[in-house]
């Protein structure tokens, strides 16, 4: 694929590698539930197959794309709701922003959490047959299963509690209140306590899974973290700080913070590759486009790769044999596949639009082709970005997404370290530079404090002859624009990015 990593040790870092520091390394992991091993675990898991699959929770398709990982090749989606834009309407009855992920222990099934619609969806994975639905409090961000498989923990993040679940009756049994804004929940591999993050309070709950409980309120850095996991050895916890651009280090037996670094501008998800002679994290920094590598070493981890990938990493897990590593990229609607020995992608897999949350699944479809009630729904659709200048701020950055969504296309803007308090106007032009000829409004707006600003629009923009955006301060037209176009249909939109920091 052409995709270089910038090694920060001799050699490649994988099973033999000259280059490691590790101690006491465990050499085998233990049979989970059903004596399926699941991801992230100690060496000794059995080999990637075809009876394993790869899942990508995408947004704005509002489907499950579901990927073969023995031959990393898409084979289809599961839709769960209409694509956007139509996802509105009286009736509607189907689910919007798709963005979480679980599964449980045996691979059998899959949880998926739609954030607008308030829905834990169970999808039984051999067949990508739908269980059930439960609706639980608003805004729901995450979910996951106990390690003995008897309960599904639902972070529901617009209420501030967590939902307990019984995955076969699909009913609520108990809520746990916690910190303000709870975004996920992950449990130690033993079980015995959870831990579950927050995206508005500076905090990190632990709770007792035998009393429900929070036994610990651990103080963080800062508000915003989206995503959180837990080392196969049951050592280590380390969390993203999305807002601030850095990853908490806690030790998950004493709940004491052993550190934090500083791995950059938006700062996604978090997870773990341990081979025989490596414990390595692994954490997508969308600000960035790379996915950094750090050696775990307690307090003091060393960053051993940064390796470029596509437009803003998201969500990424492991292979359960410690071999792979598959991220989401929400804005290029793909997947990357990491080989660990070289830290180098090497595959790039198309899915739905905007994956969130991905997580892969060991002995997912134990026989069969496991190809039953999937969809093609919006898989292969256009989308490009376009850098921003942002007027009278050489230090900031602006983004635009383009996407098509069939009959339409969505615009989606995006700034970061802009000045506080800008108000700028975005246009749609025809050509990339000046005079930019015929021009059509798209939005107004305005930079917050913390310098960021977020806008969307939907318009007829790759049929109209456009060819990318730009930013104007407020009052002014591109020069050389052309207003023939004044009377075209431009909708502004919510942007469906609720892993956004605002």
């Amino acid at each position: 694929m052409g995709w270089k990593a910038s090694i920060m040790c001799a050699g490649a870092i994988g099973a033999g590698a000259s280059c490691s520091t590790g101690t006491n390394m465990p050499t085998a992991t233990a049979p989970q539930t059903g004596g399926v091993v699941q991801a992230p675990a100690l060496p000794g898991a059995p080999g990637t197959s075809s009876r394993d699959r790869v899942y990508t929770a995408d947004q704005t398709s509002n489907t499950v794309s579901v990927i073969d990982a023995g031959t990393n090749t898409l084979l289809g989606t599961i839709a769960l709701g209409d694509a956007r834009p139509n996802v509105l309407g009286a009736l509607y009855n189907k689910q919007i922003d798709v963005h979480g992920l679980g599964f449980s222990p045996d691979g059998t099934l899959l949880s998926v959490i739609s954030v607008t619609s308030n829905a834990v969806t169970i999808i039984e994975t051999a067949t990508n047959r739908v269980r059930g639905t439960l609706y639980v409090g608003r805004a729901p961000h995450e979910g996951f299963f106990r390690p003995d498989g008897r309960e599904l923990w639902v972070a529901v993040r617009g209420e501030g509690y967590v939902s307990v679940i019984d995955p076969v009756a699909l009913r609520e049994t108990r809520r746990i209140p916690t910190s303000d804004g709870v975004a996920m929940v992950i449990f130690r591999p033993d079980g015995r306590y959870a831990f579950v993050n927050s995206s508005r309070t500076a905090a990190l709950d632990v709770v007792d899974t035998r009393t429900y409980e929070i036994v610990r309120r651990i103080p963080m850095p800062s508000k915003f973290s989206p995503n959180l996991a837990a080392s196969p050895d049951g050592q280590e916890l380390w969390l993203t700080l999305k807002d601030v651009g850095k990853t908490v280090i806690v030790d998950a037996q004493s709940f004491a913070v052993l550190g934090t670094l500083d791995t950059g501008p938006v700062t996604n998800h978090v997870n773990f590759v341990t081979t025989v002679s490596e414990r390595l994290a692994y954490v997508t920094v969308g600000g960035e486009n790379v996915v950094k590598v750090y050696r775990r070493n307690g307090a003091s981890p060393t960053l051993v790769a940064t390796i470029p990938v596509s437009d803003m990493p998201h969500g990424l897990w492991p292979s359960a044999d410690n071999r792979t590593v598959y991220v989401g990229q929400e804005n290029a609607d793909s997947v990357a596949v990491i080989d660990v020995a070289t830290q180098r992608v090497t595959r790039q897999i198309p899915v739905g639009q905007a994956p969130q949350a991905l997580v892969f699944v060991a002995n997912a479809v134990p026989t069969g082709a496991g190809t039953a009630n999937l969809t093609r729904q919006n898989v292969g659709l256009r989308i490009e970005r376009r850098r921003l200048p942002v007027p009278g701020a050489a230090g900031a950055k602006g983004k635009a997404v383009i996407r098509s969504l069939g009959p339409i296309d969505v615009v989606e803007i995006a700034l970061r370290d802009a000045p506080s308090g800008a108000m700028l106007d975005v246009y749609a032009v025809q050509n990339d530079a000046a005079p930019f000829g015929r021009v059509v409004k798209l939005a107004h707006l305005m930079v917050r404090n913390d310098g960021t600003a977020e806008v969307a629009a939907q318009l007829r923009f790759f049929d109209s002859g456009f060819s990318t955006v730009v930013l104007v301060p407020v009052g002014q037209i591109p020069v050389g624009a052309t207003t023939s176009s004044a009377a075209m249909s431009v909708n502004i939109v919510a942007l469906a990015g609720h892993c956004a920091m605002h």
